[in-house]
């Protein structure tokens, strides 16, 4: 059985995030879409809401189970017993930190490979910062994101 880690701080969960687990979840048994608590930043929506927005969009995703981390991403995955990291690359620009986490990842950890999948083309370009700031002027996400993300977009920058 092949488990992936999807992490990220989902905040919020776009549409690229949910193309990119719907499209996982058919190349491995189990994905564990992991939420990262990442106290480091300042997040628009609370991890709890976070969380609940994640069900919301992923509720027909059989198997993809949600919780939340606040540990290293390698102690996190080998707890779960998974054998795979999956991110997702949008550009170019993402490639170079996301190379360097993965070699990092697998110092510290040799056992857990990480993989790269790519949006869909129309989902390249977005990104939960682009889309809060989108939101937080007043501007229309209701092609980014999920109507339930939307409607808490709106009401946490009313």
């Amino acid at each position: 059985m092949i488990t992936a880690v999807y992490p990220g701080t989902f905040d919020p969960i776009t549409n690229g995030h949910s193309d990119l687990v719907r499209r996982a979840s058919n190349l491995f048994d189990h994905i564990i879409l992991a939420i990262a608590k990442n106290s480091g930043k300042n997040p628009a929506f609370d991890l709890d809401r976070r969380m609940d927005l994640v069900i919301t969009v992923l509720k027909d995703v059989k198997n993809v189970e949600i919780c939340t981390f606040d540990n290293l991403l390698v102690d996190f995955v080998q707890q779960c017993k998974a054998n795979v990291i999956l991110r997702g690359l949008r550009a170019v620009s993402d490639f170079e930190y996301e190379f360097q986490l993965a070699g990092m990842n697998r110092r510290l950890a040799p056992a857990v490979e990480t993989l790269f999948l790519t949006p869909a083309e129309q989902f390249s370009f977005i990104s939960s910062g682009l889309v809060r700031e989108i939101a937080s002027l007043g501007g229309d996400v209701s092609e980014f994101v999920h109507p339930a993300v939307q409607a808490a977009l709106r009401e946490r920058f009313s």
